[in-house]
């Protein structure tokens, strides 16, 4: 799995600019982004939406999203935007406050043999490519906003990860051609490489783009 720098854009636009060149803006009314969070616990105390920015944190002793679930603790916004063809793109700018650990910030969902077709985690201030600690995406990551690029070529079964404008990774996505797919970003607790107790990450120009 190559990580690859390559030249950000020189113009006076963000530094991903170039990224979205060719791809058409996905319409998404707020009703879309679908906030998953702890069953027992209130929204207020979980989330936050304020000045165009979002922010979601969770405890690694929190309950899962329904009682019947199998997964851990997560305060996640999930795109209600399902595709299953063509080239989709997200882009956002993420911050994650220090001492967030073991965690997922964001993923790709909708696979066959694997629970997401790509994942994004945080250890110790390092973005990493699931959970692999020698495969980091960006090295530098906490107090900081970050433009995050992450684009999903379904025929091809490619991802690429884009970070400040710079290709940072390009993987083998774990779906097939006509499984569903779809973003989501927050914080999802990960089991390995001791999670914090706290984890929270914020985002804010969260957008999708796509063409055929």
């Amino acid at each position: 799995m190559p990580t690859v720098p390559c030249a950000a854009a020189k113009s006076g636009r963000s530094p991903s600019a170039h990224l979205t060149a060719g791809f058409t803006r996905v319409k998404l009314a707020e009703s879309q982004f679908v906030v998953q969070k702890p069953y027992d616990v209130p929204l207020r105390e979980c989330y936050e939406q304020s000045g165009g920015v979002r922010r979601m944190w969770v405890f690694a002793s929190d309950k899962p999203i329904s009682s019947s679930h199998p997964g851990d603790a997560r305060t996640e916004i999930k795109v209600n935007k399902i595709y299953s063809s063509g080239v989709w793109q997200f882009e956002g700018d993420m911050f994650v406050p220090s001492g967030t650990s073991g965690v997922s910030v964001m993923q790709i969902f909708g696979v066959s043999t694997h629970a997401s077709t790509m994942m994004l985690h945080v250890y110790g201030g390092r973005l990493t490519y699931y959970h692999e600690l020698d495969k980091v995406v960006a090295p530098r990551v906490y107090d900081r906003w970050v433009r995050l690029n992450v684009v999903h070529d379904v025929a091809a079964g490619n991802v690429t990860v884009f970070v400040d404008g710079e290709r940072r990774l390009s993987a083998a996505g774990h779906g097939v051609r006509k499984q569903e797919h779809y973003f989501k970003f927050g914080v999802y607790k990960q089991s390995r490489h001791q999670p914090s107790r706290r984890m929270e990450s914020r985002w804010k120009n969260v957008a999708v783009y796509t063409k055929p």
